[in-house]
């Protein structure tokens, strides 16, 4: 039996503000809710310029470190947290969710949100990973695989708001993207 190619992917954007926002999809959890964080950042390009279209998603668990299953994220009912969400980014390149602080998926990891972003120009999509501020001694395998000069483009910083992440899709301090076979 022959194993199937991916689809090569297409040029994505720049269309996102028409056809993928919806209510609802930067806010895991109401803003303001108790314990609720701001996870925010700009999307940057190669020179450095805010890309104005991009479209971020993440992927999180828990506070407990519990990854959700519970659907509703394109239906929001205002209690249910699914653990995704869905920013475009403005016309400065920002973008924004307010969530809860993701868990520790395993004892002694840190916590991150998974995050993927689409931009024009981008054949395919980008997976990386925003881990919140590392506390001493934690250790994960994806961290540990990275040149330590790069690390830090993994690592969100702890504001008055929650955690900034911002995005360099390429150049000098470019985010540190993963990939995933088959994707």
């Amino acid at each position: 039996m022959s194993t199937l190619v991916p689809t090569p992917g297409q040029t994505v954007g720049p269309f996102f503000h028409y056809a993928l926002p919806y209510p609802g999809d930067r806010d895991l959890v109401p803003p303001g809710s108790p314990g609720s964080v701001r996870l925010h950042g700009t999307v940057y390009d190669g020179a450095g310029n805010p890309v104005p279209d991009a479209l971020v998603e993440i992927w999180q668990p828990d506070p407990e470190g519990r990854v959700v299953q519970a659907q509703g994220s394109i239906r929001r009912d205002g209690h249910t947290f699914t653990g995704f969400g869905r920013s475009s980014s403005d016309r400065l390149g920002g973008y924004t969710f307010t969530t809860l602080p993701p868990g520790p998926m395993a004892p002694g990891r840190p916590a991150y949100f998974a995050v993927t972003v689409f931009a024009r120009g981008l054949l395919n999509r980008l997976f990386t990973r925003a881990y919140l501020p590392l506390a001493d001694g934690a250790s994960d395998p994806v961290l540990d695989g990275v040149d330590p000069d790069r690390r830090a483009t993994l690592v969100c910083a702890a504001d008055e708001q929650g955690y900034r992440f911002d995005v360099r899709l390429q150049g000098e301090g470019e985010t540190v993207f993963l990939t995933y076979p088959g994707h």
